[in-house]
């Protein structure tokens, strides 16, 4: 708004100023020429302080995105961290007919090992590379 009204001004006050020695007196075209002057100089500062105002609202954007990128960080990592684990139970317990822990005495511990190991193997390799 304070943009549209200094363009407005700025537009009237030079076709004010043209005519104003017939109509205006007592130094009136002065005023007008120093009102330009003013109205420039307005038009500059709000040039400068909306740059000012897209910067700072792109840095807090972009301290927003970063944030947004922990988070999501964090649930892709808890992703990958149990979704192993639960292929593993799934498949274990859907297959009715050829379930390992029915048929062999390993078969339930070796199931809860792989669910294990599905799901450290990623953690520690995560931690290894600082993702975590």
């Amino acid at each position: 708004i304070l943009r549209e009204s200094l363009i407005s001004l700025s537009r009237l006050i030079p076709f004010a100023r043209d005519g104003a020695e017939t109509w205006l007196t007592n130094g009136g075209p002065a005023r007008l020429k120093q009102l330009e002057r003013d109205l420039r100089s307005l038009t500059a500062y709000e040039g400068q302080m909306s740059s000012e105002i897209i910067y700072l609202q792109d840095a807090t954007l972009g301290l927003i995105n970063l944030d947004q990128n922990r988070i999501i960080k964090v649930f892709s990592i808890a992703a990958v961290l149990f979704l192993p684990p639960t292929v593993v139970g799934t498949i274990y317990g859907m297959n009715f007919e050829l379930m390992p822990e029915l048929t062999w005495v390993f078969g339930y511990p070796f199931a809860l090992a792989m669910m294990v190991l599905s799901a450290t193997l990623p953690y520690y390799w995560f931690r290894r590379k600082g993702w975590l």
